[in-house]
């Protein structure tokens, strides 16, 4: 795959996000990614886009201060 930023090669990894909710903080953690080789820009895919969508908007409903949620799981 290459970076949409830069058009270098970026390759399949993992990371994490942390989202600010306003009442809170949402971190979650080893999301599939890729990631350019060259200006470190992180692309999600487009299933992985509306997974984290749909764990964003499930912790809104569970949520108190601070919650990690693990993609996978």
């Amino acid at each position: 795959m290459k970076c949409m930023k830069c058009g270098k090669p970026a390759f399949a990894s993992v990371t994490s996000e942390a989202i600010e909710l306003g009442f809170g903080l949402l971190v979650i953690r080893d999301i599939p990614c890729y990631k350019c080789e060259e200006c470190d820009e992180i692309f999600y895919t487009g299933d992985v886009a509306q997974k984290i969508e749909e764990i964003v908007a499930e912790a809104k409903m569970l949520m108190q201060e601070t919650r990690v949620i693990y993609y996978k799981r």
